[in-house]
């Protein structure tokens, strides 16, 4: 099922399979900014992670010694959620543990998932309320790609992301299982205060590009050729993807906390790379915002 929201300028189409925004368009231009999930290249538009980010090592986590097999990114993408309250501009989602998911995740949680549109932005507020009787661990981020080129203005070199904050990224790898590579990695913008990186298809032919800790909450899809543009906003999430599938027609802008398993990793769940401990009773929230422009 489909649930619509709209105002006077904008229209976002958000599915409960995942509670995954499938449309985001301009009512003025009727330009669609998310990737239509062609197979083609991707059948995805912009999935929720949960309870992990990336590949497990061996497709599984750990937890108190006991091995739990569970797939890439987690299992909220391909969840159904259930729509707990709506009106015109605000859409919230639940997905709550069950017995499939204790199955691969040993903790009880809710997982929110609030849509609201104000103008030209769409608002994406994400809750984890642990309703275990222990500590829970997960890992939660982002994925949306963005149709790109705009309308097919020209090229994707003909593109580049700018950042709110002077960044030097060190650009981290991965297997062909998905793991982080140890040890190998590479600086993308060269020069400390530098905040624009360049666009090409060449830069995603080795996989995604990782980056751990990143200074900006705003990153901004931009064209040499138009005024045109996408604003990603966000809070909570330290950690930033940004992939295509080989010569894509769209750009995936991923804010996360946590990234995929290192070749190497032995650890429990609770040992992973940027992990979220939540004690009983708490929770954690993040946001992120889209502005089409």
């Amino acid at each position: 099922m489909n649930k619509r929201l709209q105002n006077g300028e904008a229209e976002a189409v958000i599915s409960t399979l995942g509670a995954e925004l499938v449309s985001f368009r301009r009512k003025d231009t009727g330009a669609e900014y998310i990737w239509s999930g062609d197979a083609a290249y991707w059948t995805g538009r912009s999935p929720v992670l949960f309870p992990i980010i990336g590949a497990a090592k061996n497709g599984e986590i750990k937890v108190d010694g006991q091995a739990y097999t569970i797939g890439n990114h987690g299992f909220a993408r391909r969840c159904e959620f259930t729509l707990v309250e709506e009106s015109d501009t605000t859409a919230v989602f639940l997905l709550s543990h069950s017995e499939s998911t204790l199955d691969s995740y040993p903790f009880k949680f809710n997982l929110y998932i609030t849509y609201t549109l104000n103008g030209n932005q769409l608002e994406l507020g994400y809750r984890v309320d642990n309703i275990d009787e222990q500590d829970i661990f997960f890992q939660l981020g982002t994925h949306p790609a963005f149709n790109c080129p705009f309308a097919g203005e020209g090229s994707l070199a003909d593109y580049f992301l700018e950042f709110d904050e002077p960044e030097h990224l060190e650009r981290l790898f991965l297997n062909a299982s998905g793991l982080l590579i140890s040890g190998k990695s590479e600086s993308v913008l060269h020069e400390e205060q530098q905040a624009i990186l360049p666009l090409n298809h060449e830069m995603f032919y080795d996989g995604a590009l990782i980056f751990r800790e990143v200074n900006s909450r705003q990153i901004t899809l931009k064209s040499k050729l138009s005024a045109t543009s996408v604003v990603v906003s966000y809070q909570g999430f330290p950690d930033l993807g940004i992939w295509q599938p080989k010569d894509a027609p769209f750009v995936c802008i991923e804010p996360w906390h946590g990234v995929a398993d290192s070749e190497h990793f032995e650890g429990e769940l609770q040992d992973k790379e940027g992990i979220i401990r939540l004690t009983q009773g708490a929770d954690f929230t993040s946001s992120l915002t889209i502005e089409i422009r």
